[in-house]
């Protein structure tokens, strides 16, 4: 049996940012429409099925593991929360999602660098080869 494909980090928040950017944004005409302006509930099962996973996998990956790293204190001592898990009024699953985009640019722009560099260096091993066979021809 193969072990199924884990999604990463990008993939996951991709995902959210394509399913929630419009609820996000429509907070500015309906303030009615959830409790909080930065906080957008998410349907961790919803996700999971688009990526193919477990809803736990997701809600395990956004609460356990990307919320302690990109969590954070104010000077007054309150947390902002990147996934907020039972933390809004109403709202049991919900995403910073100005913070959200915010890692999710980093996480593109990371991703962008690490293929140019891949590209490079396939470049490199291509001129060397044709060096070589050049070199080694008479």
């Amino acid at each position: 049996m193969l072990t199924p494909r884990i999604p990463t980090d990008l993939e996951i928040l991709n995902t959210i940012y394509k399913l929630y950017h419009r609820d996000f944004v429509l907070y500015d005409d309906d303030e009615n429409v959830r409790n909080n302006k930065v906080y957008v509930p998410i349907n961790c099962q919803k996700v999971a099925d688009i990526l193919g996973v477990n809803g736990d996998i997701i809600f395990g990956r956004l609460y356990y593991h990307l919320d302690k790293k990109y969590r954070y204190k104010q000077e007054d001592d309150s947390k902002v929360y990147f996934f907020a898990f039972n933390e809004i009024p109403g709202d049991p699953k919900s995403i910073n999602f100005p913070l959200m985009t915010s890692v999710l640019a980093d996480l593109r722009e990371r991703e962008g660098k690490f293929w140019i560099t891949v590209i490079i260096a396939m470049l490199a091993v291509i001129i060397s080869c044709i060096s070589l066979l050049y070199s080694i021809t008479p």
